[in-house]
């Protein structure tokens, strides 16, 4: 419980620090309301990753041995993907395809790190494959790895949504943990909860501060990673069950690249048609006309907690019935699609 508090405190005071501060870095770290899916009203700090790295270092300074191995090496893989997100934050000149590349290469480094890579997926031929082949399992690790951080990233529309979602993915990956007896990790997966959360103490609802690329690029890869150490340091974890826990930003980019490729626009092409921006365009501000627009937008994320909420309770209740996760896995994406096509073509009424 120190260790979450001390986590979860110096992520919030350092992301109000930059918060207060703002006037005197505003010039390089304004993220301005001005683009096509910006949804704020006013220029707002984007470098709210800069805290979560802290929190998560303030964790590691204090965490107990066992926890080491663990923090050390994610920490470290950890930097290609935040020095390419704050760069981004801080120029406005690194596309996307390099971020993407550079948490991919996280990906890379934290295998090497440990010597740990993803080869177990449920999928028996295939894990036959990446068993017998170390730099296939290394560059399936990155590909999943730089899938989910850019899946974390597609979604930072909103107060609080990206890392409301996190901590969602993060305790149900904590609860399977738990239950397949890994303390370690699951005391690490809460810590790391604990810092998000302080984090979003700042940004939620009122938006002083945001995640920024380098924020979400960097939680993104410290979710993918955990799930993948959750796998492999645990046989009777079923590989599906992990990935119906952090279902639903998984569900959100596959649907983003189906949706830009059948509109002849490249995939990472940004749009306003994500699940979050309809919730936004076709209830928020239709049936809460009233409020003001900064709570407009809040209003989005809750929506989105309990959608997710769905997912990875069931995947944290399925984490050794493969059967039942598979199911699980379908009837969200089954879900997400009906309310998807439902706020598309009608609204919410």
């Amino acid at each position: 419980m120190t260790l979450l508090i001390a986590g979860a405190l110096a992520s919030f005071f350092v992301c109000w620090a930059l918060v207060l501060t703002q006037n005197w870095h505003g010039r390089f770290t304004l993220d301005s309301a001005e683009g096509v899916q910006k949804f704020h009203t006013r220029p707002t700090p984007r470098i709210g990753g800069v805290g979560v790295m802290v929190g998560l270092l303030a964790v590691q300074w204090q965490a107990p041995a066992e926890w080491q191995p663990v923090l050390g090496p994610m920490l470290l893989a950890s930097l290609p993907a935040f020095i390419f997100g704050v760069a981004e934050d801080l120029t406005k000149k690194v596309g996307p395809r390099a971020r993407l590349l550079a948490t991919m290469g996280s990906g890379v480094l934290a295998s090497m790190l440990t010597g740990t890579a993803l080869a177990h997926t449920g999928l028996p031929w295939f894990d036959a494959a990446l068993q017998s082949w170390w730099p296939l399992a290394v560059a399936f690790t990155a590909f999943a790895v730089g899938g989910v951080a850019n899946a974390v990233n597609i979604v930072d529309g909103f107060n609080g949504l990206a890392s409301g979602l996190v901590i969602i993915c993060l305790c149900a990956l904590g609860a399977i943990a738990l239950q397949a007896g890994d303390g370690t990790l699951a005391g690490v997966m809460f810590a790391m909860a604990a810092v998000v959360a302080g984090f979003l103490a700042v940004n939620f609802p009122l938006g002083k501060i945001f995640l920024g690329d380098g924020g979400a690029y960097v939680l993104g890869f410290w979710l993918a990673w955990l799930a993948v150490l959750l796998i492999e340091r645990n046989p009777g974890v079923s590989p599906v069950a992990v990935l119906l826990a952090c279902a639903y930003p998984v569900v959100e980019v596959v649907f983003s690249v189906v949706r830009r490729i059948k509109r002849a626009h490249p995939p990472m092409h940004p749009d306003r048609l994500h699940l979050h921006s309809l919730v936004k365009c076709r209830v928020a501000r239709k049936q809460l006309a009233h409020w003001p627009t900064v709570m407009q937008n809040a209003s989005v994320s809750p929506f989105v907690w309990i959608i997710a909420s769905g997912a990875a309770l069931m995947g944290a209740g399925f984490w050794n019935w493969p059967a039942a996760a598979w199911g699980g896995l379908v009837a969200f994406t089954v879900a997400y699609a009906v309310i998807y096509r439902r706020l598309a073509l009608f609204g919410w009424r």
